[in-house]
């Protein structure tokens, strides 16, 4: 790789974390240039959140060195905080959302950015609307709506936009930490272009995404970590998906995204049935079959996936008709997945609590298995599963959702959205599980915003302004075809 003889903005020496015994980091080297992307990939747990954390003063390093224009910011003594990072121009987007969800999103702009005077709503309201208008044009969101009110693919857009607001000290180093987790396609797209913009103006960007596609769309330079270090720092050009994903040690199979798997019998048993109406077309799902849902974000597939749920669970008269027992794994993991007081262990055990009993009581012995067989099987990056579940990153939460819901006595599996923050390899473990668990006779509904996945399922069906307003066979399946029905207009 050449090297600039220009002086880095940043550039980490021999960056260590430890917590207690385990090691997050180990000796990480980075250089950030001015003027450029650098995409992060890395498994969950590789120690990609340590590092960002540590660069935007969120975390003190236990060794090591961080320099800012030549200058060490983090020798003895120095201050290196949040607000010093933010001072010298460093800011993060988090992966996991910190929206106030009973402010507006004027009030969370001031909570970012504090505005002098009493017309301060006003200013942030402006200057977060125009920074949205400049990222995602088309938004359609109100500087007084309450976050809690918003998707959580809005939310992000919130997030992110609030993020680049350049109110008080000039933004020169910007960290996004899988920022188009919940982002569509679209929304994706023009997140990408927007980074492309703002490294052109000489700024520099380190996006970490699990979405590889993403990567190659706008890093000038790859960097691949894995169990605390950087294992490959390289030019875009020098290094392809196939490398990229090696040094990572883990596994892809491309072809997966498109086997042709033995589709359902259409005289399988109908578990699901929502009738047609004013605009909106039919939706049957029959046992093993594996169903996609698309078209833009916040376009009615999470809310039918909830309705679904609640119906089963509530017992509530409903025109779906429903006949087999559900499972849900939730894509806003903070809001409607984890339940962060507890354990890793009870966190992923709860969905299959009635099986685990002996004399009407909970075995801990039979709990123990289970917990172990799905950690194992999926993967999850832990020593301990007693421990908190918030002791594991956001992706290594995902799994407890998936082992969660998988380990359920369900005929049938919700997912809104699921890969949010998992890695390359877990998905193909994930998408592997979901083949065998359907060729058993198990059905999926499956949210999803990134694209390739549909081509896991037998049918997709696309939705408008909360209509289903097509259905798409694997085989009659193309990103044109899904967007170009996204934008019809539903008949009346």
């Amino acid at each position: 790789m050449s090297v600039t003889q220009q002086e880095p903005l940043v550039h980490a020496k021999g960056l260590c974390k430890s917590f207690g015994a385990v090691q997050a980091l180990q000796g990480a080297e980075l250089r950030i240039d001015r003027g450029l992307c650098i995409g992060v990939a890395g498994h969950n747990g590789a120690g990609k959140s340590t590092l960002m954390n540590i660069l935007c003063g969120t975390l003190q390093p236990s060794a090591g060195s961080l320099h800012l224009d030549g200058r060490d910011i983090v020798q003895a003594g120095a201050r290196w905080d949040v607000r010093e990072a933010r001072r010298v121009g460093i800011r993060r987007v988090f992966q996991e959302l910190s929206l106030c969800d009973n402010l507006t999103l004027a009030e969370n702009m001031h909570i970012a950015s504090p505005l002098p005077g009493r017309r301060w709503r006003q200013q942030a309201a402006a200057l977060l609307m125009a920074q949205l208008d400049r990222i995602f044009p088309g938004h359609a969101l109100k500087a007084n709506q309450l976050a809690g009110d918003l998707p959580i693919g809005k939310r992000q857009m919130v997030e992110i936009a609030r993020a680049f607001v350049d109110a008080d000290h000039p933004l020169r180093l910007m960290i996004l930490d899988e920022p188009t987790s919940s982002l569509d396609q679209r929304s994706a797209d023009q997140l990408l272009d927007h980074i492309r913009r703002f490294v052109a103006q000489g700024c520099s960007c380190i996006l970490i995404t699990h979405k590889l596609d993403e990567i190659f769309a706008v890093a000038d330079r790859v960097v691949t970590m894995k169990d605390g270090r950087i294992v490959d720092d390289c030019l875009r050009t020098e290094t392809d998906r196939s490398r990229l994903v090696s040094a990572m040690g883990q596994k892809e199979d491309l072809a997966q995204s498109r086997e042709q798997r033995h589709a359902a019998s259409t005289d399988a048993r109908e578990l699901v049935h929502i009738p047609a109406t004013a605009g909106s077309a039919a939706m049957v799902v029959r046992s093993g079959e594996v169903i996609g849902l698309a078209g833009l974000a916040g376009h009615g597939q999470t809310a039918l996936l909830v309705k679904l749920f609640r119906a089963t669970q509530q017992r509530a008269a409903s025109a779906h008709k429903v006949d087999c027992k559900l499972s849900f794994v939730a894509g806003d993991r903070q809001t409607d997945g984890i339940f962060p007081l507890w354990s890793i262990a009870r966190n992923m055990s709860q969905a299959a609590l009635s099986g685990l009993q002996r004399h009407g009581l909970l075995d801990p012995a039979k709990e123990s298995a289970l917990v172990d067989d799905w950690r194992v099987r999926l993967g999850l990056r832990t020593d301990d599963v007693n421990l908190p579940v918030l002791s594991l990153s956001g992706g290594n939460q995902q799994k407890v959702l998936f082992a969660r819901a998988l380990s359920a006595d369900a005929g049938m599996v919700l997912m809104d959205d699921p890969m949010r923050g998992v890695d390359v390899g877990t998905k193909q473990d994930v998408y592997q599980l979901i083949r065998t668990e359907a060729a058993a006779g198990r059905s999926f509904v499956w949210y999803s915003t990134e694209f390739e996945e549909l081509y896991h399922c037998d049918r997709v069906y696309v939705f408008n302004s909360g209509r289903i307003v097509g259905e798409i066979a694997r085989a009659d399946l193309t990103e044109e075809r899904v967007v170009r029905m996204s934008f019809e207009v539903a008949a009346a």
